[in-house]
């Protein structure tokens, strides 16, 4: 199987894995934190396992511990974040349901127009195409959620879609950029075509703990 095919199976499954906790939502039971909370732990756990497997001389070379230090501490807030969240179940499916479509959107168009890339250094297969394509795609997934739940046109999702795309897609660079330093290609093997978990849900990284912060 070729990895396209494992990508789209994959993302085919989550989505599945989605809707059920969606379902299980509308019965009453918290499963929108909890699932949320899971993922983060398994982020987490990722992460900790990569720097255990990171070559010592190199996770010592130019601040390369502090980097992961950093990093693995922004994660434990996500933690935090996603708790708090959780509690407005709500939120956390429009910014699932905005990054997804913006990571779909950045990555077919990317493919598809291609041109300038945007920081080749940390991740060959970026480009602006992608990016301005992964916006697009998000805000628009962000307003459909919206006239969905309510029948109306909510304009404050229109800033909210180009945001949370917008940062969830810098998520994406910011992992590349702790791979590039780390040494490895993905954090992990669980997703076939995607990686680890953390290579899934690295648009979550800036958009959680902002989210959070706002909300609080």
């Amino acid at each position: 199987m070729s990895e396209i095919a494992k990508r789209v199976l994959v993302s085919a499954v989550l989505i599945l894995l989605g809707g059920l906790v969606a379902l299980l939502q509308s019965y009453g039971l918290p499963a929108v934190r909890y699932a949320g909370v899971a993922v983060v732990l398994m982020m987490i756990i990722e992460m900790i396992i990569c720097i255990r497997h990171t070559d010592r001389a190199r996770i010592w070379q130019h601040g390369n511990w502090f980097l992961a230090s950093v990093f693995l501490a922004w994660l434990c807030l996500m933690l935090v974040a996603i708790y708090g969240i959780g509690t407005r179940p709500w939120i956390v499916l429009l910014l699932l349901v905005t990054i997804c479509a913006a990571d779909i959107g950045a990555w077919f168009w990317g493919r598809v127009i291609g041109g300038d890339k945007m920081w080749e250094r940390i991740s060959a297969n970026k480009t602006w195409s992608g990016q301005i394509g992964g916006i697009i795609c998000g805000t628009l997934a962000s307003i459909l959620y919206g006239m969905i739940g309510t029948d109306v046109f909510m304009a404050q999702l229109l800033w909210i879609g180009i945001s949370v795309s917008l940062l969830s897609q810098y998520g994406d660079l910011t992992a590349s950029f702790i791979k590039r330093r780390l040494g490895f290609k993905d954090f992990g093997r669980i997703l076939p075509g995607h990686g680890g978990v953390l290579d899934r849900f690295d648009g979550w990284i800036y958009v959680l703990p902002l989210v959070w912060w706002v909300l609080i």
